[in-house]
């Protein structure tokens, strides 16, 4: 399959596994938790086996690293080329009620992220990108090119999730910039915020897991921006022992 073929792929399983999510939710869930104390619902593992089948059905050469899988044990380690997945990232949000929850399929090889999509099922969207080729929106008035911009002169739009938005190193990595404006929200729809123009910078200083950031990165770095070591300034990669990444910013058009 050429890169646009999986891309098609990507979003035809996020929307497929979206729409199970959203019919889960509605008629009613209970919340569980794993080993880390993270919270798990029968969505997650629903909206995984919609994704995992369908990427193992379609590229069998590929090995399928996802989150529930891993979680229990049962996971794929990956090589230089695997997918990596996150069937419902946001589980606290969609536990709590509310729509900052997404649906991520990314693409590595070679250690980055080349490839991915992000749904957003509660917004009736999905994000996804090639790099170097360009990222697009597909929502209800159709498909739309993203981009990140040049932040303005008011200052930076700052996004960040409700939990390690308050981080105590986030203060003082943000004394450097003039900051305009501060959104809350959670899940990998921040990175998608940020590709499409409404954000300017996302830090994490926080645990996150590469299922978590793939396919989001993807996304940004197709729209035009980048997902940096917050130690190093070296581009996130992938691949690490542990699928554990270090702390990062996210960012726009520097």
């Amino acid at each position: 399959m050429t890169d646009i073929e999986m891309l098609d792929l990507c979003f035809a399983l996020a929307r497929e596994a979206g729409d199970a999510i959203l019919a889960i939710r509605a008629r009613g869930f209970e919340t569980t938790f794993k080993g880390d104390s993270s919270p798990v619902t029968e969505a997650d593992h629903a909206a995984e086996a919609i994704i995992e089948q369908g990427l193992r059905r379609a590229t069998p050469q590929i090995p399928v690293v996802a989150e529930e899988a891993m979680a229990l044990g049962a996971g794929t380690i990956g090589g230089d080329v695997f997918w990596l997945v996150d069937p419902l990232d946001g589980t606290k949000e969609f536990a709590a009620g509310r729509d900052d929850f997404a649906v991520c399929i990314g693409l590595v090889r070679n250690g980055r992220p080349v490839l991915g999509v992000v749904g957003a099922p509660a917004h009736n969207a999905v994000y996804g990108g090639i790099v170097g080729q360009g990222a697009v929106r597909r929502d209800a008035s159709g498909e739309h090119s993203i981009t990140t911009r040049t932040p303005p002169d008011e200052g930076v739009t700052v996004i960040a999730s409700r939990s390690s938005g308050k981080h105590p190193r986030v203060a003082p990595y943000l004394a450097k910039f003039q900051v305009a404006h501060w959104i809350d929200m959670g899940s990998a729809l921040k990175f998608c915020r940020v590709a499409e123009g409404a954000a300017d910078l996302y830090p994490r200083f926080g645990r996150t897991m590469e299922w978590d950031t793939a396919a989001a990165q993807a996304v940004l770095e197709a729209a035009g921006g980048a997902v940096l070591d917050a130690e190093t300034g070296a581009a996130l990669g992938y691949g690490k022992h542990g699928f554990e990444n270090p702390h990062f910013v996210a960012v726009g058009r520097a």
